[in-house]
């Protein structure tokens, strides 16, 4: 695949913004979690999809309060949670971008606060750079353990190079 001249530029700030996004709401830091959205971006995952910052925000700070539900520590407390990606693939075209990326979580959960793999799954992102800034359009999360939140069948790399190549022949 070629390269444009600035996908190395490019690919960094879009990385940048991913770990931006997961140290965001491993912080609970809402203002910095929503500023990675578009104003008009889009949060799609297990509990339903929000548009727009306010209503991401809602979101996922709904999600963070309900933690102590599905991880704690031995006596009782929400757990510590981080987020981390393993890999992504990028493909930048002009002022857009997708990408797709395996993640998982871990917390310290349970019988000596022991660390616990969580969950997992994959990030298909649509982004846009706005104003000089890379920001997602679209966040997917999928969940892969759980019942239809699964990606496939197909690479989920081949199905992000066709969107990216249907929008550059448009």
């Amino acid at each position: 695949m070629p390269y444009p001249q600035t996908y190395g530029q490019d690919r960094a700030e879009i990385e940048d913004l991913m770990a931006r996004y997961l140290f965001a709401i491993d912080y609970f830091d809402w203002d910095a979690y929503v500023a990675t959205f578009a104003p008009d971006g889009e949060l799609e995952f297990a509990r339903g999809t929000s548009k727009g910052r306010d209503a991401i925000r809602e979101a996922v700070s709904s999600f963070s309060r309900r933690i102590g539900e599905f991880y704690h520590t031995e006596d009782g407390a929400p757990a510590i949670l981080r987020h981390v990606i393993l890999q992504s693939v990028i493909r930048v075209e002009g002022e857009r971008a997708w990408a797709r990326s395996l993640w998982l979580e871990m917390a310290n959960h349970g019988p000596g606060d022991t660390m616990k793999m969580g969950t997992f799954g994959v990030y298909e992102d649509e982004l846009a750079k706005l104003d000089g800034q890379w920001l997602f359009t679209r966040r997917r999360i999928l969940n892969e353990f759980l019942k239809g939140r699964q990606s496939g069948p197909t690479n989920p790399v081949a199905e992000m190079d066709a969107l990216a190549q249907a929008f550059a022949r448009r």
